[in-house]
């Protein structure tokens, strides 16, 4: 079985209140298609990260609108979609109810976060209620990169290298902050999945690990009680339509396969076949292979599943 970890739809009202987006991301039909033509069983929807709220007016208003929308696909199509919820962050009081409405009310199984909010990062003291929750009820937490306010974004400005590096390195500097705030260490089985490989965190392994000791041996860093890379290798993360295998396999020797799930990036990325081909050519067991295309990401739902109420 193949199951997409990293697709999106959105709603008419989203789309048009955006400014990257067009009709494509709301076009289900065109995306079951595709899901049948490569043999995907299911997709997981979770929020690209817009500007719409910006128009909306608010992140709440924008939450509830995907939220309610992305429920009716849900409903609709319930054997081939999992819902990951979109929470009010700009009101951090609300966002553990509208985590209980969406997964006792709508149907969601999962958690759909961005990589930062305006400079907040997800090691801000304002999640530790969610996380709670989604650890009690092993909700997977799903982590994209932030598109609006990236970090470098005064300084990029480029149609390219924002999406290229700020992106990228937003989510890099996510994952980081989470192991300097030992959220990695204290949830270690809290699940969360980073896009595109959590940014460049599986390049940077050895540099954190020598680093950290070298800066250790003078007193100058904390004490995490273990090396960076063991509570970095606790996060799970997809592939992101990715087909280069020097990602794979930097991404094999940190997370090893059981924490890698295939994702498609759909539709920004359409080229599944190759992206999926890009696995079953990797130099791994065939039972690596199917964990990565899918298993991974059915055993992290199915603990999901038999916890909801």
């Amino acid at each position: 079985m193949i199951i997409d970890s990293h697709a999106h739809w959105l709603p008419e009202e989203i789309i048009t209140n955006a400014h990257f987006f067009h009709k494509g991301w709301g076009d289900i039909e065109a995306q079951l298609k595709a899901m049948d033509e490569a043999g995907i069983s299911k997709a997981v929807l979770s929020y690209p990260t817009s500007d719409a709220h910006l128009k909306i007016g608010s992140v709440s208003r924008t939450a509830c609108i995907y939220n309610d929308n992305v429920a009716k696909i849900i409903k609709r199509y319930p054997h081939r979609f999992i819902g990951a919820a979109m929470l009010p962050i700009d009101n951090p009081k609300d966002m553990c109810e509208e985590l209980k409405r969406a997964t006792e009310e709508l149907g969601f199984k999962a958690i759909s976060l961005a990589s930062s909010y305006n400079g907040i990062y997800l090691d801000d003291q304002r999640f530790l209620p969610v996380y709670n929750i989604a650890r009690q009820k092993k909700i997977p937490i799903f982590v994209h990169a932030q598109i609006v306010n990236p970090i470098g974004a005064e300084r990029l400005q480029d149609p390219l290298l924002t999406p290229v590096i700020g992106y990228v390195f937003d989510i890099t500097l996510s994952a980081g902050k989470l192991l300097m705030s030992d959220i990695l260490r204290d949830y270690y089985d809290l699940k969360f999945i980073f896009a595109h490989f959590a940014g460049v965190i599986p390049f940077l392994q050895h540099r954190f690990d020598a680093t950290y000791s070298m800066l250790r041996s003078i007193n100058f860093v904390k004490d995490l009680k273990g090396n960076p890379s063991d509570y970095l290798k606790n996060i799970y993360v997809d592939t992101g339509g990715d087909k280069t295998k020097a990602n794979f396999l930097l991404a094999l020797e940190l997370f090893g396969p059981r924490h890698i799930l295939w994702g498609s990036d759909w539709p920004a990325k359409k080229d599944i076949s190759n992206s999926i081909g890009a696995v079953r050519e990797l130099a791994i067991s065939e039972e690596d292979k199917n964990n990565i295309l899918g298993r991974n990401l059915e055993s992290l739902l199915a603990f999901s599943l038999s916890s909801s109420p």
